[in-house]
């Protein structure tokens, strides 16, 4: 058993791929649903086409009518549910989770403790559609989401354990195919207690069904590595994932990628919680722990 940072983990809880996309919207104080027309307007504005198909006191849910999923009995478009202001349990989120919140730090604690209200927003239906289509519908709808509730104070994404204020994601300059990659995966990083050795890992990019990434490691700076990791998950996006079992990517020489470095790269069960399987850097001298790369 592996202790980070003061936390024992718990394997015992895994990760399943593909599954619904939860995003909460926490609030200070409990808000009514938004009217049918509004909401209609703001979901339209950045999703185009959508159909309401029900509006009522605990629910709405529209179809995304640009967008298509691939079934034997043909395609449907996906369905975006959002649920009543209701209660938000803070406590549920717990120090592990909490730990790993790097994109709002400073605010992290105030937002747990003030925001009793939650929104949750979700798709249905959209694990079969293709990963980039996907990914940019669910980037929209958060950008619809935060407009469409301006009392949203953060939004917490279930996946990853990400939380961001409502007002970086409204006046975000972020590319929009870097969108779900900077909002809906967290690149996560550990000490291991007892040693020098280190580990960054990635969580968030098995929505998609593209593979997390994990680096355990000594001796080099942390903040090349994390740099690394994103850059290394923006190739595996744009390209539908091409790397293989055994194959090598570009390794950091002073902070920069470079090709004069080559570190292999294999599929195997995560170190760190959830289980899964990921894919694994080994860093040449700087690899920490064992590796068996035999087939």
């Amino acid at each position: 058993m592996i202790l980070m940072n003061n936390f024992e983990q718990d394997l015992s809880k895994k990760e399943q791929p593909g599954l619904v996309f939860v995003m909460q919207l926490l609030m200070k104080n409990k808000c009514e649903m938004p009217k049918q027309e509004n909401m209609t307007e703001i979901m339209q504005k950045h999703l185009g086409k959508v159909r309401c198909f029900v509006h009522e006191e605990n629910m709405a849910g529209f179809t995304a009518e640009n967008y298509r999923v691939e079934f034997e009995q043909g395609s449907i478009p996906p369905q975006l549910m959002i649920t009543e202001c209701i209660k938000f349990p803070a406590d549920r989120i717990d120090d592990f989770t909490r730990s790993q919140m790097w994109d709002c730090q400073e605010d992290r604690d105030r937002i747990l403790s003030e925001c009793g209200y939650q929104v949750i927003a979700t798709d249905m239906l959209a694990g079969n559609m293709e990963y980039p289509n996907r990914a940019d519908m669910l980037m929209d709808y958060l950008e619809a989401l935060v407009e469409m509730y301006p009392e949203c104070e953060a939004v917490y994404f279930q996946t990853s354990g990400k939380m961001f204020t409502a007002e970086n994601i409204r006046n975000h300059r972020i590319p929009r195919e870097s969108r779900f990659i900077y909002f809906a995966v967290n690149v996560r990083f550990f000490t291991i207690e007892g040693t020098e050795d280190m580990l960054v890992d990635t969580l968030g990019m098995s929505t998609l069904f593209l593979p997390d990434l994990q680096y355990h490691f000594h001796g080099m700076e942390p903040n090349w590595v994390v740099n690394h990791a994103y850059n290394l998950l923006s190739y595996i996006y744009d390209n539908n994932n091409p790397i293989e079992n055994h194959e090598t990517v570009d390794g950091v020489i002073d902070g920069s990628m470079n090709q004069t470095v080559q570190w292999q790269c294999h599929y195997e069960d995560a170190l760190i919680q959830p289980a899964r399987s990921v894919l694994d850097i080994c860093m040449n001298q700087y690899a920490s722990g064992t590796r068996n790369y035999e087939e």
